[in-house]
């Protein structure tokens, strides 16, 4: 008797447990439907991302002529002042790792660029050094002449 009761509670759990069919729902919020949309507009657009006519390109991997380094910031930023005072149109980067301040020029996108720079300053500067670092690169000069 103890058997077919514990079989027959055993049928009626299973049962009782056992899972309906039904239909599952989803419910979603619109604004998911008009990011999709979005990003679907901003993956179709022809954009090249290495040139823009206004402002800097965006960052590669380039070369940059190493001028100062040293572990007294003021140095450094007077080294800074002193390039700037003799080359305006180049652009200088100071960077930080510990002991030392590094002072960078240029944004070089081959190292003969970096080679040539490197070879005038030869006669103010002591110790250059050419780094390849992410550099900013410069505008591409180009026209939509067809």
């Amino acid at each position: 008797m103890k058997v077919i009761f514990t079989c027959l509670l055993s049928v009626i759990g299973i049962t009782a447990l056992a899972q309906n069919k039904g239909k599952v729902t989803v419910t979603k919020d619109p604004k998911i439907d008009t990011i999709i949309a979005k990003r679907l507009a901003l993956s179709k657009k022809d954009v090249n991302p290495t040139i823009k006519p206004n402002g800097p390109v965006v960052s590669q991997m380039g070369y940059r002529v190493q001028i100062y380094y040293g572990s007294d910031r003021r140095a450094v930023f007077k080294e800074q002042a002193h390039f700037a005072a003799l080359y305006p149109t180049l652009m200088t980067y100071i960077s930080y790792k510990e002991p030392n301040y590094y002072l960078r020029a240029g944004d070089f996108r081959t190292r003969m660029e970096a080679q040539k720079l490197m070879s005038e300053l030869r006669s103010n500067y002591a110790t250059l050094f050419i780094i390849r670092e992410k550099i900013n690169a410069p505008n591409l000069e180009y026209s939509n002449d067809d």
